[in-house]
């Protein structure tokens, strides 16, 4: 059951521009064949299309999927820069928060904070 942003599951950004007329079955898709996840995990799985003018994020609640969405009616989503070349990245809860609000990314200083070693990135 999920009703806001978990701290305890990952967030994974997929990197590529996705058309996001797709609906639950395309995006588990793209988590099982692409990300080589279970989409049924529990985790949220984010897309952003090629404009970054709309996101969805796809997670799995235990009875069914649920899909979030949102779309700007001005300006875009700002996409962390990506390590390595892979196809996605894992994300806190708070820079999905930031993404969300319009928040940049890259200019934020954090502070040191204790982070439980229950849950690994």
């Amino acid at each position: 059951m999920i009703y806001g942003l978990s701290g305890q599951i990952r967030y994974y950004l997929y990197a590529p521009s996705t058309d996001l007329r797709k609906g639950f079955d395309a995006l588990g898709g793209i988590v099982r064949n692409e990300l080589l996840q279970d989409p049924l995990c529990g985790d949220a799985f984010i897309f952003i299309n090629r404009r970054r003018t709309l996101l969805k994020l796809l997670v799995w609640d235990q009875t069914g999927f649920v899909i979030f969405y949102k779309r700007l009616e001005s300006g875009t989503f700002e996409i962390p820069s990506r390590k390595n070349g892979n196809k996605s990245l894992v994300i806190s809860r708070e820079e999905l928060v930031m993404i969300l609000e319009g928040i940049s990314i890259e200019k934020v200083k954090r502070r040191k904070r204790y982070l439980s070693t229950n849950f690994v990135e």
